[in-house]
């Protein structure tokens, strides 16, 4: 039991760091942000050693980094049917129906990343712009949370720009009702496979 646990921990922390920084990969590129920044290069670099041989067999789509994004979905598959095959509950991986339910619970964790990573970098720079406004690690910031804050510009009180909470709201209402009940929908859909 001990030991499934520290499994299960070790492999939604590692799996989760890769699919993160896969998905910062996808949208840093998305977002346009400063290529020669040591940021993205890092990202670029980490990454680099899966993305660039999965990237010769898988194009990019309309422009975007299809392969990273695939990448991360696949490694989040893999990651959630492991965790699901540590369970004492037992499920049975050879149903088209199980892959189904994974495949889905897989696309609803990427999401939910994807919402971490936002609130993260809304986070970083809200704190930045009061403490380092001209930082370095600006640029790519403003990048990558500018579509999203940009419909909540207006809202200012007394020259403090309110829209970093505001969107910090708007996605905890989203992790708080419908993730949740897609999850508890996906994990029922597992479970009657079984």
């Amino acid at each position: 039991m001990l030991i499934q646990e520290t499994l299960r921990f070790l492999l939604t922390t590692l799996g989760g760091l890769l699919v993160l920084v896969l998905l910062m990969r996808f949208y840093l590129q998305l977002a346009r942000a400063p290529h020669k920044h040591p940021f993205t290069q890092f990202v670029m670099a980490v990454t680099n050693f899966a993305v660039l041989p999965l990237r010769r067999r898988v194009p990019s789509w309309h422009g975007y980094d299809s392969a990273s994004l695939l990448l991360a979905l696949l490694v989040q598959l893999v990651v959630v049917a492991l965790v699901l095959a540590l369970n004492a509950m037992p499920y049975d991986f050879s149903s088209p129906q199980t892959w189904f339910g994974l495949l889905l619970l897989a696309i609803l964790e990427l999401f939910r990343q994807s919402l971490n990573l936002l609130s993260g970098a809304v986070i970083v720079q809200a704190i930045l712009s009061w403490v380092s406004p001209y930082n370095a690690l600006s640029p790519v910031l403003e990048a990558l949370t500018r579509p999203y804050l940009k419909p909540f510009r207006a809202a200012n009180v007394g020259g403090v720009d309110l829209s970093p909470l505001i969107l910090l709201l708007i996605i905890q209402v989203i992790q708080m009702l419908p993730l949740r009940v897609l999850e508890g929908v996906f994990l029922t859909q597992l479970q009657l496979a079984v």
